[in-house]
């Protein structure tokens, strides 16, 4: 597997403002099972905590609307054991095994390894993340078996990266500032038929 090298230690959640006010630090962890819906690393009933490395990626990954008020928190995560899915190809080298069989079997899984970060990195409707997160979430309960703390992939709303990390518990909840959503850019391109 690919372990993530040089993460940040501090890393930012977002939710956004209700009419009840600002959200305290108590209420920006993951969710409690009750409530915890399918994400693109948990199934529903599982909670696990989606953190980005910058509040800004935080923010857009809530995909607010502009005029909108975000609370971010931050959590201070100590080292932890992650998979990083942001560029497979970039990070394995062949160097770090000794057989024949694993740098075959490596150079093997690079498709593999690829196509989850990209399937962690898509983005998915709200009306189909119950069937379309499956597939991400299986494999990321199959990492979470083999030992890892979470797993790193790309943003695909900003230039921060994100983490979900499997135990909520490993985080450390500091200080709420609030953001004001000024706008919300959007992109589109033209679909040829």
């Amino acid at each position: 597997m690919l372990i993530a090298k040089e993460l940040p230690l501090r890393w930012y959640r977002a939710r956004i403002q209700s009419e009840d006010g600002t959200f305290q630090i108590d209420k920006m962890g993951a969710p409690p099972k009750r409530r915890s819906s399918n994400g693109r690393a948990n199934p529903a009933g599982i909670p696990y905590l989606y953190l980005g490395s910058l509040p800004k990626t935080a923010v857009a990954e809530v995909r607010p609307h502009t005029g909108e008020i975000a609370c971010v928190a931050t959590f201070d995560i100590p080292e932890i054991k992650a998979v990083d899915l942001r560029n497979p190809r970039e990070l394995v080298s062949p160097f770090i095994l000794e057989d024949a069989r694993q740098i075959a079997q490596l150079r093997a899984d690079l498709p593999f390894l690829e196509r989850l970060g990209e399937e962690l990195t898509r983005p998915v409707q709200p009306s189909g993340a119950a069937i379309d997160y499956i597939p991400s979430q299986y494999l990321c309960e199959f990492i979470k078996k083999k030992g890892f703390d979470g797993v790193v992939y790309r943003s695909s709303v900003s230039e921060g990266i994100n983490l979900a990390l499997f135990d909520p518990n490993q985080a450390i909840g500091g200080e709420v500032v609030i953001y004001n959503v000024e706008r919300v850019s959007v992109q589109v391109a033209a679909q040829i038929s």
